[in-house]
Order: structure tokens, then C-alpha cells, then sequence
């Protein structure tokens, strides 16, 4: 009886530790129960956003179908026009059979005339780009000078360097000055990086009449001995190639401003240097796309 008695506790604990056991493991199969439901229902609702999204593509894929066969039936139709025209031309003796075959390769050909213009149009684009830098390497290595003394600029897809009379000369005299030389040092460098560029110096004067005395007779004998003393210095001080180079006179006769004031004619004295476009690289271009 006593021995019954010490068994009845022991049984009774181990049943309540075997329902504290069931207990956990039913609250972690709850919990496991709900995450497993939260995904179920992530996974649900991405599964329908995918749905909606493959039947929004599946209509943009048909309108474009559509719009793809509406495009091509509109070229057929014009094709056939163009046919029917070229026909209707040819039976009433308009045109011959040679003229409307000729016609029609022409119209065939268009597409390549149109990338033959874009061809030519992106050189062009690319040779102002180039110019663009040139002009900006320029006034880079000669800095703050003052504008009213070197002006640099691109017009009409060409760069010119206009330098002051005060500048380079003294009144009346073809003889460059220590100044200048250090400004056409600068132009040098520039040009100099660039073996390719071939360029023209242009000696202008105003419209008052030469008065000095020597080998000098009028305005474009001064033109011209400024242009060939920048060239000389160029060559012999700055080690350009003289291949590259031309002197010209331009005299009095391409005057930038009026002459009839101070500041006019000051403008117009001016030694210019004219980067010449490269012609050849230009017309090679268009013989190969022939």
C-alpha cells in the first residue's frame, strides 16, 4: 500500500512534463504553421503580380504585332501605287520602259543616298569638334591676353587667328616686335602638335595711304612683308614646316570694320592666321562613298 503510494506522484509527474513537452512542440508547429502560411501567400501574391505582368506584355506584344502588320501592309500598298504608277506613266507614253526602271532603282536608293548625307553630315560634325579644340588649345597657351590685341575664332568651319597691328609692328614697319615673337612662340607650340594642319598668314592694312620710303611702295607691299616676316619666324625661330605654310597680302581690300573711324582702322590693320581646311582628306571621303 505505501509503495502505491510513492508511485502515484511519479506518475503524475511525468504526465504533466509529457503534456509541458506536447505543449512546446504544438506552439512551434503553430508558429512554423504561420510562417509557412506568410510565404504561401507572398509567393501567391508575386505568382499573380508575374500573371498580370506576362498579360499586360502578351497585349503590348500583340499591339505591337499589329501595328507591325498595319505598318507593312501600308508599305505594300505603296509599293503597289508606286507600280501602278510607274506603269500607268509607262502606257501612256510619258515615260519609256528604260525611264520608269530608272525611276524605280532610284527610289530604290534612297535609303543609301540618306546614309551617304549622314556620313557626310558626322565628318563635318567631327571636323568642328576638332576645330572646336584646336581654338581652345589656342587661346589655352597663350592665356590672358587682351582680346583687343589676338582674337581666335571658327567661321564657317574654318579658325582664324587675328593679331593687332600694335601687336606685331610698329607704325609703318613690316619688323616684328620681342613681344610678338613670345605670342607667336605660343601659336607655334599649338601648331606645331598638329603636323597635319597646313595654314595661310594674311598681312591687312587700313585705307590711309603708304607714305614711307625704301623698297616699300603702297599698302600691299606692307601686307605682304608682314605676312613673310610672321612666316619667317615662324620657320626659322619656331621650327614650322615651311611646306605647310603661305604668306599673302591681302592690302586694304578685306577690311573687317569702317575705315572712317580711329577704332576702325586700328581693327583693320591685323595679320591673320588662316588654318586651311584639308580639302584632299575631304574629297577622298566622297570618292569613297561613291
Amino acid at each position: 500500500m505505501k509503495s502505491k503510494l510513492m508511485l502515484a506522484p511519479l506518475a503524475l509527474g511525468v504526465l504533466m512534463l509529457g503534456s509541458c513537452v506536447s505543449q512546446k512542440k504544438f506552439k512551434k508547429s503553430q508558429a512554423d504553421y504561420a510562417a509557412l502560411q506568410t510565404q504561401y501567400t507572398t509567393v501567391q501574391s508575386n505568382l499573380t503580380d508575374c500573371n498580370n505582368e506576362k498579360d499586360a506584355l502578351n497585349r503590348q506584344k500583340s499591339a505591337l504585332e499589329t501595328e507591325l502588320a498595319n505598318l507593312n501592309r501600308q508599305l505594300d500598298l505603296l509599293k503597289q501605287n508606286n507600280t501602278q504608277a510607274l506603269k500607268q506613266l509607262e502606257d501612256l507614253s510619258v515615260i519609256s520602259a528604260s525611264q520608269a526602271e530608272s525611276i524605280r532603282k532610284s527610289m530604290e536608293n534612297i535609303g543609301a543616298k540618306d546614309n551617304y548625307i549622314q556620313t557626310l553630315q558626322q565628318q563635318m560634325a567631327r571636323k568642328d569638334s576638332l576645330n572646336m579644340a584646336l581654338v581652345m588649345n589656342l587661346k589655352g597657351a597663350i592665356g590672358n591676353l587682351d582680346d583687343k590685341d589676338i582674337n581666335i575664332k571658327v567661321d564657317k568651319g574654318v579658325v582664324y587667328i587675328d593679331i593687332s597691328d600694335k601687336l606685331l609692328f610698329t607704325s609703318a614697319k613690316y619688323d616684328i616686335t620681342k613681344e610678338a615673337k613670345v605670342v607667336l612662340g605660343k601659336v607655334a607650340t599649338v601648331l606645331k602638335n598638329q603636323p597635319d594642319i597646313e595654314f595661310m598668314v594674311e598681312g591687312h592694312t587700313d585705307n590711309v595711304a603708304y607714305r614711307g620710303s625704301g623698297q616699300l611702295k603702297d599698302n600691299w607691299d606692307l601686307s605682304v612683308k608682314r605676312a613673310t616676316s610672321v612666316v619667317r619666324v615662324l620657320q626659322d625661330e619656331y621650327g614650322l614646316d615651311p611646306a605647310k605654310m603661305a604668306a599673302a597680302g591681302r592690302g586694304e581690300y578685306k577690311p573687317i570694320a569702317e575705315n572712317s573711324t580711329v577704332e576702325g582702322r586700328a581693327a583693320n590693320r591685323r595679320t591673320r592666321i588662316v588654318i586651311l581646311p584639308q580639302l584632299d582628306q575631304f574629297f577622298k571621303l566622297l570618292e569613297t562613298k561613291k
